[in-house]
Order: structure tokens, then sequence, then C-alpha cells
């Protein structure tokens, strides 16, 4: 088996996960749970791997060095992606510290219900000597658990960032410039947005943390995906335009229908958006991810949901995707709904009252139809289309946008 090395006496011994196709809800094609091994006076473990792939673990380590002669194990995150694995490695390693956050000894404890085990807690700064190297702490709350933590190898300029930084790609390269660009920043792409859109104002505080730091960033190591160590400057590029919810001044129209009348109104929609110049995407839900939709909707400046009405309310694949979208908390946008209905009517009202909750602007109360659209009703949501373009027109200016709530 061939060592995998990020830099002298350091080594990716992760586990790469082919299998996997839902993340919380999020799809992904595989993904990998990385875990990293040092070689110093002290050997050192940086987090662990998913119950499932302790085997895959403990064979990359011996195919470096006997798994007994690690002294610390590092824990930046507890989630059970990272650490399900970890009674058996504890047992196998017996370490002479578990090295952890405040908050990561507490969620240690509250998993694993252990003790005994020699837990070592660090603070923001703390430094760790290993012999010719030097690891240092950062503490990451919220991104994306109250445990997380980022490790700073010194000298190699490393950081361990735990889970920002990622993707869920499944591959056989390690490293940023092995992949597929393209590809590479899609995954990029869908990870924040389904995972730490939501915790966004942390992120930014984050990154003003490193930058005040004045760390040397040589490589991002993050314990998802590929290794950053060609362009790591590119990902953390991305996190301040994402963490800032800089929209593209493109719009999304994103609906579900029954009998094809709200989608006859979603492409008027679209007509509308086109009128005035702005480019959109129209996204079925019946042939559309509730993650990738929420991928488009991070670069995105603005929104349309469309639903006809079903037993008094939502379609279930739209409230699905509101309840989803709701949890990850766009910002900084501008928003509208439209649908069809039988004899009640209610899913354009259920529709703003979510939109209403979130940081964006509502900027058209919304259109609604009886049955089939004509064309009076066709030109109502062109209308509404033309509305929301130039909300989104107006945003993008730095103008204020009436809401319409």
């Amino acid at each position: 088996m061939k060592k995998i090395a990020l830099a002298e006496n350091v080594y990716w011994v992760g586990a790469v996960d082919w299998i996997s196709r839902d993340f919380h809800g999020y799809s992904i094609n595989g993904t990998t749970y990385n875990a990293f091994l040092i070689i110093d006076e002290k050997i050192t473990l940086i987090d662990t791997v998913k119950k499932p792939y302790k085997s895959e673990l403990l064979h990359r380590i011996r195919n470096i060095i006997d798994p007994e002669k690690i002294d610390y194990l590092v824990v930046n995150h507890v989630e059970m992606d990272h650490s399900g694995c970890l009674p058996e490695i504890v047992e196998a390693i017996r370490p002479e510290k578990i090295i952890c956050s405040k908050m990561g000894h507490k969620a240690l404890l509250q998993h694993f219900h252990q003790p005994d085990w020699p837990y070592h807690v660090v603070s923001g700064g703390e430094e760790i000597s290993l012999g010719k190297r030097t690891l240092s702490f950062l503490e990451t709350r919220m991104l994306h658990w109250p445990d997380s933590m980022f490790t700073y190898l010194k000298e190699d300029q490393i950081l361990f960032t735990s889970d920002a930084f990622g993707e869920h790609l499944a591959t056989s390269e390690r490293f940023d410039d092995e992949v597929e660009q393209g590809v590479l920043m899609h995954e990029a792409t869908k990870y924040y947005a389904n995972i730490l859109n939501l915790y966004s104002p942390l992120v930014k505080k984050l990154l003003a943390k490193v930058e005040e730091l004045q760390l040397p960033i040589r490589m991002l190591a993050p314990d998802h995906g590929v290794v950053w160590r060609s362009n790591p400057g590119r990902i953390i590029e991305a996190y301040g335009r994402w963490c800032n919810q800089q929209g593209n001044g493109k719009a999304l129209v994103i609906y579900d229908t029954m009998w094809e009348s709200t989608r006859t109104m979603a492409k008027a929609v679209c007509e509308g958006l086109h009128d005035v110049g702005v480019e959109y995407k129209l996204i079925d839900l019946q042939v559309t991810h509730r993650s990738d939709a929420m991928t488009d909707i991070l670069e995105s400046s603005g929104f349309v949901l469309g639903s006809p009405t079903l037993n008094n309310g939502i379609l279930p694949r739209m409230a699905d995707f509101l309840m989803y979208m709701r949890g990850l908390k766009p910002a900084n946008m501008v928003a509208a709904s439209f649908g069809s209905y039988g004899w009640s009517g209610e899913a354009v009202k259920m529709m703003n009252e979510i939109i209403k909750e979130l940081d964006v602007v509502l900027c058209h109360p919304g259109v609604k139809v009886q049955y089939v659209p004509g064309h009076e009703q066709l030109g109502q949501c062109v209308e509404l289309g033309r509305t929301v373009g130039r909300a989104v027109q107006a945003l993008m200016a730095g103008e204020k946008v009436e809401s319409a709530a």
C-alpha cells in the first residue's frame, strides 16, 4: 500500500466511502473520512473515521507504524462519522493523551461514557510540542457542532480543519490538484450550502480570526474530501463570498406541480425574469433533490416558489424543501411565490409565511390561480417574474428593496 504524505512524516490514513448516498437528507456520491498521522517524538493521530471503516484506518496506520506507538490522539470533532470507532481505537493504541476542546470533552463523555480516558483539554491558542513539531489549537464552536476545533501544525503550516473547507467527494485522489476542478468546486459549494450555510455569521468571524492570527497556511486538511495543497486560497476566498451571502444576480424558479397548471405558471414567471434581463434557472422538485436546489440557492440572488394547494396545504415535495431550506437560513435575497388551486388555495400564503421567517425580502404578495391559468393569469405570472427580476437588480445595485409583506 502506497503511503500518502502531506509533508515529511505527515500522512493521510483515512478511509474512502464509495457507498453512501445520503448525509442527513443531503444527497452525496460517497465521501471520505480523513485522519492524519504525524510521526515525531510524540506520534500523533488527528481524528478517526466512521465505525465501519475502523479496519481501513488501522491498516493504513500499520503500513507506517505500529498503532500502539501512537502517543496522542486529537479529536477535532465528535460527530460519529469521525469518532464512531473511537472506543476501539483508544483500546488499540492506548494513547497517553486524548486532546480535545472543552466542549469536545463534554461531548466525548456524553457519547462514549468513558470518564477514565486520558483527556487533555486545550484552549484556543494553546500549544503542544511533539518534539520537532508543534500543534496549536483554534476553537470553532458551532462549525458545525459545539465541540469543533481546528488543529494547526506550525512547522509544516498545515491547518486541520475538521468539517470546514471539505466536500463529500469519494475519489481515488487525495489532493485538490489531482481532481477535476469543476467537480471539486461544485462539491465544495454543495457542502457549504447544505451543512454550513446557517452558520455563515460564525464562518465570517472565523475567517477574520484566522486573518488576525496571521497563520501562514500551506495546506488545508479537512475531515471530508481532498486536501487543499496547491491552492488553499481558492476555497478560503469562496468561503468569504458564501458567508457574506454574495449572490450572483441570478434567480431561481423552484416548483412542484400536480396537473401542469403550476408548471405553466412557472414558465410564465421565467418569461418575466427574462424580460428584464435577469438570468434564471427553472427547478422542478419532482426531478431535483432538495440539496441540489439548495446548492443553487447559495449563489443566487432571488427565488420564486411555486406549489398548488393539496389538502389545504402545500405539495409534499415543496413542503419538504421549505422545511429543509428554512433550517439552512439563506439570506440577502429576494423572494416570492405562486401556485394553482382547486377550491381552497392556501399554498401561496403558507409559502409566503415561511419566506417571511428568513432574512430575505418578500418582494411580491404572490399569484394564485384557480384550476388552469388563462392568458390574463399568465400575464400576472409574467409580471411577477418582472417584479422579482427588478428586485434582484436593485439588490445587486445596493438599493433597498421594499417588502410586500
